[in-house]
């Protein structure tokens, strides 16, 4: 699996103008079929939905101007050990651990996280489509 870049040029803060569109979509393609292929059905929607709803509250507490952003990264951060959690329990499959961890370490500042969390939910918006019939 390739490893999604959230930034073109971080120091400038460009973004990838493919991002949100045909790597989401690239990445929602693998993860559906894993879906189909493993053992166990990993990657269930709702499963998924649980860690965008997080990274979501979490993107929502960075753009809080009374919240501190030293306090939301270490939270961000204890997503990967939730994410290697679900894997442990076969719940995930090894392709959205590596996008969660992989992604999840490139986010040092709010501005990073608000690019993952716009990712995550164009990724989720294709994997929907995808595989409309996991639950």
């Amino acid at each position: 699996m390739e490893i999604i870049e959230l930034w073109t040029d971080r120091e400038n803060k460009k973004i990838d103008p493919k991002l949100f569109s045909d790597r989401a979509e690239s990445l929602a393609k693998q993860l559906a079929d894993d879906y189909r292929r493993e053992k166990g059905d990993p990657n269930k929607i709702s499963q998924i939905r649980k860690f965008y709803d997080e990274v979501v509250r979490l993107n929502m507490a960075a753009k809080n101007k009374n919240s501190e952003w030293d306090n939301i990264l270490p939270m961000v951060n204890m997503i990967i050990a939730k994410i290697a959690y679900a894997k442990g329990r076969n719940l995930i499959s090894d392709n959205f651990l590596n996008f969660m961890k992989t992604s999840i370490k490139q986010i040092e500042a709010p501005e990073d996280l608000a690019v993952f969390a716009n990712l995550f939910e164009a990724f989720y918006g294709f994997y929907k489509f995808y595989c409309p019939s996991n639950k």
